[in-house]
């Protein structure tokens, strides 16, 4: 028993790397972010700047993509106002248009 003594460390820390490599993995598949310990609070604080950033620019492209549908469904009303009216008095819309 004594010959594979200096097995039980090895054991140990091969658990340990490959518990941590495992975990990892299951982190990564998941999609949630890995932790990096060396850098501690560091890495957290750009995260979450990094984070606040995307957020505002989100927030301003959804603003943009939400003026730019308004404007679209206004054109559409007048499209669909131009196809069911009736030709007569889109016709005179159009000459009334011109005579300004």
């Amino acid at each position: 028993m004594h010959e594979f003594g200096f097995l039980v460390p090895i054991a140990i820390v091969g658990i340990v790397f490959g518990s941590r490599a495992f975990r990892t993995w299951v982190q990564a598949k998941h999609g949630y972010p890995l932790d990096d310990h060396r850098r501690g609070r560091r890495n957290r604080a750009a995260a979450s700047l990094d984070d606040q950033r995307q957020i505002m620019l989100l927030s301003n492209e959804n603003e943009k993509l939400t003026g730019q549908i308004g404007r679209l469904e206004e054109r559409l009303a007048v499209l669909e106002r131009i196809a069911t009216d009736p030709a007569t008095r889109t016709a005179a819309e159009i000459e009334a248009l011109r005579d300004h």
